[in-house]
This record gives C-alpha cells, sequence and structure tokens, in this order.
C-alpha cells in the first residue's frame, strides 16, 4: 500500500496498470477516511475541514490480495478557496472524470445524514450520462453510525457503511473485488 502520485488534472495523472476506483463526493463526505479504512493503513489525509482535499491522489492498495488503484478525488461542494480557484478544480476535475478512461468503479460517497441532496442527484446524472460500457457507478452511504433507527431505514436497503464502527467494509470490498475482478 503506497501512495503514486498527486495530480492537478488529467495530463499529470499517472498511468496505471491495476483497476481504478474513484472515489468521489461532498466535502467532508468521509472520502479519506473510507479509503484508510479499506486500506488498513493511513495513506489519505482526513480532516474535519471541508475541502482539504485539493488534488487528485492515486493510492496502490491491496484489497484481499488484489492489487488495486485508489483515486481520492476532490470533494465538490463546500470549500474555503477563491471563485476562481474553485472554478478552476471544478473543471479540472469534470475534465479527468470525463477523460480518464482507465477508471473502472466511480463510488459515490453519499452522507446518510443528507441521503437526497440535489448535488448528488446531479452527480449521479452526470457520472450516469458519461459513464463507459466498461465503468460502473456505485452508490455507498457513509457515516451511517450517526444516524437513528429511523433515519437508518431509508438508506438500509443501500450500500451503507461507517468507517468508525468498521461496518459495511466487508460488503464493499465485496463488491469492487467482483466488479474490478472483469477487468484484471
Amino acid at each position: 500500500m503506497s501512495f503514486i502520485k498527486s495530480a492537478t488534472s488529467i495530463k499529470d495523472a499517472p498511468n496505471t496498470i491495476y483497476p481504478e476506483i474513484a472515489f468521489l463526493g461532498r466535502s467532508n463526505v468521509g472520502k479519506s477516511s473510507l479509503i484508510n479504512a479499506l486500506a488498513k493503513s493511513k495513506l489519505a489525509k482526513s480532516s474535519s475541514t471541508p475541502g482539504k482535499t485539493r488534488l487528485i491522489n492515486f493510492f496502490e492498495v491491496k484489497l484481499d490480495g488484489k492489487e488495486i488503484i485508489f483515486v481520492d478525488l476532490p470533494g465538490f461542494g463546500y470549500a474555503k478557496v477563491s471563485k476562481e480557484e474553485k472554478r478552476l478544480w471544478e473543471e479540472n476535475l469534470t475534465n479527468f472524470i470525463k477523460k480518464r478512461e482507465s477508471i473502472n468503479i466511480f463510488l459515490h460517497l453519499i452522507d446518510s445524514r443528507h441521503p437526497e441532496l440535489d448535488i448528488d442527484e446531479s452527480v449521479k446524472d452526470f457520472i450516469g450520462s458519461i459513464l463507459r460500457p466498461h465503468q460502473h457507478y456505485v452508490q455507498v452511504y457513509t457515516k451511517i453510525d450517526k444516524l437513528n433507527q429511523k433515519e437508518f431505514n431509508k438508506v438500509k436497503d443501500n450500500l451503507c457503511v461507517s468507517t468508525t464502527k468498521s461496518s459495511g467494509l466487508k460488503e464493499l470490498i465485496m463488491t469492487i473485488n467482483s466488479i474490478a475482478d472483469i477487468y484484471r
């Protein structure tokens, strides 16, 4: 398990030989925490400050002994940056997502406390509109440990995880591996 490279755009991205899993979601949804939990290592920097990940970060990891590349994308939504910097991020991120053919799975992380936000629906629609035949879209509801029973009942039929309680991780790993096996 190791850090490969950070990139600002698709031009800077490394060539990889293993299946790529792109983690995308709103700022502070738990992308870095989930990457670290799945890798069983502190690879990605997590912070309580939204918008901390500003680059596209590539990590080589093993899931059940199989090599995979995790791609940690900057969060969308809130970030304490200038409008111009935010515009440039969004442009680079959109271009990366549209043109990076080596991505096999888009893991769209959704905060289970806010399961029906317009921004998440827009991301789902956008990914659906650019998805290539070899690519898959998977929604993952995060932070389920923060839900009461009534709230949990609304999302329980989905793939749900809690990094603090380590719940749902095995199911997510099985999902990733079952899709990634097609591309090995």
